[in-house]
């Protein structure tokens, strides 16, 4: 029902920038640059064991992380395009030329049950969606592949430093049973909205690497992308 709600308020609503709060416009053009810049790899530090290669198109910070929260906890599920777009560009960063006739698949990290149901949605997903059909419509092969699972409860991640994070999500997901062998269809790539520990991402890789180890080659060349990551890890890519 909440989920219904917001589409349907979205509509009727006066909208305001996801960015800067300027009226009559759900993403005004400066903002919508801010997710234009190029993607680059980047590395949380400590860099949680595991991780495997992750681009983002931005860093968190200023309108991007207005945005990101807007899409995340207040319904302005109509950003979910443009931030779809600034994935769908790290994800093609994170591939180079190693495209081809099979598809990319993206494998969104799940957020918690209980989170998602107050939300009313999953943002991950939502904007994985939204970076497959941008990717398509660019001639590139791309699917969703929403197949990971939270096998136990974890704390809320709010306030826990890298380690506790860590600690937290260790051995937290996996692969739904009967899906290890879609993963064989294509190249994997783990997305989420944001990067900041890198515990959500190395988690959500041990999981594939697990079904990997089960009959299925998907932990093979896995890589990463994410729309945003904390500005230290863009910085420590620089040195």
């Amino acid at each position: 029902m909440r989920g219904w709600w917001r589409e349907i308020s979205g509509l009727v609503l006066p909208v305001a920038c996801g960015g800067c709060g300027s009226p009559r416009t759900e993403l005004c053009e400066e903002c919508g640059a801010a997710l234009a810049e190029v993607p680059r790899r980047v590395r949380p530090a400590p860099e949680p064991a595991g991780l495997p290669v992750v681009h983002a198109a931005a860093p968190y910070e200023n309108a991007v992380r207005a945005m990101l929260l807007a899409h995340k906890e207040r319904g302005a599920l109509g950003l979910a395009g443009a931030l779809g777009g600034a994935l769908a560009s790290a994800v093609r960063a994170g591939a180079g030329q190693e495209g081809g006739a099979a598809p990319l698949l993206l494998v969104p990290v799940p957020s918690a049950r209980r989170a998602t149901a107050a939300r009313g949605h999953d943002p991950a997903r939502r904007i994985a969606l939204a970076a497959a059909a941008e990717l398509r419509r660019g001639g590139t092969p791309a699917r969703v592949l929403p197949v990971l699972r939270q096998r136990r409860a974890v704390a809320d991640q709010a306030g826990l430093g890298a380690r506790e994070r860590q600690a937290n999500l260790a051995g937290a997901l996996t692969v739904a049973a009967g899906c290890p062998r879609l993963l064989d269809g294509g190249g994997v790539v783990l997305v989420d909205d944001l990067l900041t520990t890198g515990a959500s991402l190395a988690e959500a890789a041990r999981a594939v690497g697990a079904a990997g180890h089960a009959g299925t080659g998907a932990a093979a060349g896995l890589r990463a992308a994410v729309v945003a990551a904390s500005p230290t890890a863009f910085e420590i890519n620089r040195n």
